[in-house]
């Protein structure tokens, strides 16, 4: 774990725009008629309409999306009572993991008020402002009357996440560990040390779960909190035991199935964990000194399942994991309420998560390669991008199954998909070109399948339904590799092309090339030879139709594989170039940028194929492209070669195409500013229309653009490259591509295959 230094948090909270969260406005706001809608007199209409109908504040307002993170500084972290407005830095944090983790917007407010009443009387107050209150950092026993009266008193979703937050999360890796050790949660004996508002809430939701209360020791400084101690508060009273023949922690974890202890570190020892019953579960959640280090547990008792509240070891029980997903889910079917059913479907889908295969960004964000259900991983992780669909889908369904829903939702996968897009995991261009693979898969030759990014890919687009893979390399490699990395192989082909059994498809397709390239030098042993190679075998298989598409790119240099794909597969008719073109998905639009890969130092006649190939590219993805060829200079302004050829290429596209949105050449902030482009010149065919994609003069600029906003906006999604141009649904993929990356290309290459099958049958039909 990294050690956090004092200079280096307060630098982190200081430099710059001082704090961690801000406002941004959502509508236009440069205009005066901008500014008149937002506000007066526009402002009146939604306002009287909310009046008449308070649901459509839901309608009008950001209500539906904003939460509140309420405190009044009484129970601070680790910090205690430090006051309301010291605080302030921990709220401001809970509103930024709402936000990236959830969609959620935030006001975090801070009440310099510890009487229980005034506090609930000010947030009261201020309640119909929210969709949700997220209480935070309250001490016992206050937090419990102060949860409770506001539940009763108002009409939107409240939940005080120290109580209800650990409890769902621990809960569901509690019923996952012991799914993992075979026992039974009514019968296994838990003690639980702690008696705060985290303990009460969790010890109650695994009581819900099953556990029995008979079962259970609760501790607290004291020790086990038994039935004849006086003054116990209603909370502790109600898990008092009537045993008197346990007191301390060594005497109550004797024999225990579990231990939980949100308490302080260091208060359970290797012997007493060496006392309890056998494949003990130990939940150490004291931060950031836990009950037990993890090591020294591991080291008493090797079939210990251990969890803790940190970063740095296996299943973490971290809030994060449920309340931006169990308030999102509330949020979007306007629920009134945060009820028991909800809670416990959040439970259950985190669960059911963790036995799910495990996405290839979680294992990247860790390191790992074969995170699956057991002891090391019953817990989904913090950064798997399907809680916010999975956890979210279950708490909004459980919401209008028990009637505090508001909304209904009925198209469910719609639901999930949008979930998935709010976060930016995936846009709608995404889901569509998986939605149209999926209804047509086709068989895709994976070049380099001994590359543990490839195989991942292959095994992901199968799972996803987008193709039939068919891998390339040696059996028992991809075996091993296979097995290294957890991945089923069931129904996926593998050839061998060195293999003996492969020389006649060898031999037909080195004859089938020399006929096709005799004129250009090529003799049948040079071809023969050429056969053994990946990227020549593999276009082979799609130039006789005997593959649909074909993966390559990870391994081999570009140069190469653009020479094999000349050779073996060869440009369309009506083009003299080929390319490549990216498409880079942004929360402000989707743009295309072509050529990214393929041409360094393309001349006139080079710019205007790229210009021609990029408007199918574009068409073929349902859009209508509007094309601006980008240079340094604006419309002549500048007589340099480099401008002149951009200037000619986009001559000759007007006067072939007078119908195609072309113009330039132009500066790049020129092509997206509409407002600055047609004031300085209104004469540009492009006039009124939102440029989305970009023809740049040379290699080096198209492929510096996009790998610039990739790195300077983790929003960014990058598509690419995407092949234009070739015979054959021949893709190229980058050395630095991730499994996504791949997957994406690998939907792109089947709907391009598809196409083709469509042309071709078409062709056949008119002929």
């Amino acid at each position: 774990m990294v050690k956090i230094s004092k200079e280096a948090a307060l630098a982190y909270h200081e430099s710059g725009r001082p704090g961690k969260i801000e406002v941004k406005p959502t509508k236009p706001y440069r205009t005066q008629t901008d500014l008149s809608l937002a506000y007066s007199p526009g402002v009146a209409f939604p306002c009287l309409e909310i009046q008449d109908n308070p649901d459509d504040a839901y309608k009008y307002t950001d209500k539906g999306n904003l939460v509140a993170v309420i405190s009044n500084g009484t129970a601070v972290l680790g910090l205690g009572d430090i006051g309301a407005l010291s605080g302030k830095p921990v709220m401001e944090g809970k509103g930024l993991l709402f936000k990236i983790y959830g969609g959620i917007d935030v006001f975090d407010i801070e009440v310099a008020e510890k009487d229980p009443e005034k506090f609930c009387e000010a947030v009261e107050k201020i309640a119909p402002t929210f969709g949700g209150i997220n209480l935070e950092d309250i001490k016992a026993p206050e937090c419990f009357y102060i949860e409770e009266r506001l539940k009763r008193t108002l009409d939107i979703p409240v939940m005080h996440d120290d109580q209800h937050g650990t409890a769902i999360i621990s809960a569901a890796g509690l019923k996952n560990a012991l799914e993992v050790n075979g026992k039974d949660i009514s019968k296994v004996r838990i003690v639980v040390n702690g008696a705060g508002a985290a303990a009460i809430s969790c010890t109650k939701l695994y009581m819900a779960l099953g556990a029995r209360k008979e079962n259970i020791l609760m501790l607290d400084s004291k020790g086990v909190i038994t039935s004849d101690r006086p003054n116990l508060t209603e909370q502790k009273a109600f898990f008092a035991t009537d045993r008197r023949d346990v007191h301390t922690l060594a005497e109550a974890v004797n024999g225990a199935d579990v231990f939980v202890g949100l308490s302080k570190g260091n208060v359970l020892t290797q012997d007493m964990v060496k006392t309890m019953a056998k494949d003990p579960v130990i939940f150490a959640l004291a931060n950031p000194v836990p009950e037990i280090s993890y090591e020294d547990a591991m080291a008493a008792r090797p079939d210990v399942l251990m969890s803790t509240g940190r970063t740095d070891y296996p299943n973490q029980i971290n809030n994060v994991i449920g309340f931006p997903y169990i308030f999102r889910g509330a949020l979007d079917v306007h629920a009134t309420a945060i009820n028991e059913e909800m809670k416990m479907a959040a439970v259950h889908a985190i669960a059911d998560l963790a036995k799910q295969p495990v996405p290839d960004v979680v294992n990247d964000v860790y390191k790992v390669n074969n995170l699956h259900f057991g002891r090391d991983y019953f817990i989904p992780k913090p950064v798997d991008p399907r809680l916010i669909s999975e956890v979210s889908a279950a708490v909004a369904r459980a919401a209008i199954e028990s009637g505090v829903a508001r909304k209904q939702i009925t198209d469910w996968q719609a639901y999930k998909q949008s979930l998935s897009v709010l976060l930016g995991q995936e846009t709608k261009l995404t889901q569509k070109l998986y939605a149209t693979a999926a209804a047509h898969p086709q068989r895709v030759v994976f070049a380099e399948a001994i590359h543990p990014t490839m195989l991942k890919a292959a095994v992901q687009a199968k799972a996803e339904g987008i193709c039939y893979p068919v891998l390339l390399g040696n059996e028992e490699t991809i075996g091993k590799l296979a097995d290294s990395l957890d991945l089923n192989l069931d129904g996926i082909e593998i050839v061998n092309l060195r293999h003996p059994r492969e020389q006649e498809r060898r031999e037909r397709y080195a004859r089938i090339l020399t006929q096709k390239r005799q004129r250009e030098g090529y003799t049948y042993q040079e071809a023969n030879d050429k056969m053994f190679e990946r990227n020549y075998f593999g276009m082979m298989m799609v130039e006789t139709g005997e593959a649909d598409a074909f993966i390559t790119g990870l391994y081999t240099k570009y140069s190469n594989t653009i020479k094999v794909a000349k050779e073996v597969i060869g440009i369309r008719d009506e083009f003299k170039h080929f390319g490549t073109m990216h498409i880079i998905n942004s929360p402000k639009g989707t743009l295309y940028i072509g050529d990214t890969l393929v041409n360094a130092n393309p001349d006139t006649e080079t710019l205007v194929d790229i210009a021609k190939l990029s408007a199918t590219a574009v068409r073929f993805f349902n859009e209508k492209p509007n094309i601006a060829m980008i240079s340094h200079s604006n419309f002549g302004s500048d007589t340099s070669e480099g401008s002149k050829k951009v200037k000619y290429a986009v001559e000759k596209m007007q006067q072939s195409y007078p119908d195609l949105a072309i113009d330039g050449e132009m500066q790049i902030h020129f092509a997206l500013d509409n407002e600055l482009r047609d004031e300085q010149y209104p004469f540009t065919r492009l006039k009124g229309l939102n440029v989305n994609t970009l023809i740049f003069p040379n290699l080096t600029s198209a492929r510096s653009s996009y790998k610039l906003l990739q790195a300077l906006d983790a929003d960014v999604e990058i598509i690419g490259p995407i092949q234009m141009g070739l015979n054959k649904p021949i893709h190229f993929t980058d050395f630095g591509s991730s499994v996504r990356d791949v997957v994406n290309i690998t939907a792109v290459a089947v709907i391009d295959a598809y196409v083709d099958k469509i042309k071709n049958r078409l062709n056949g039909v008119l002929k």
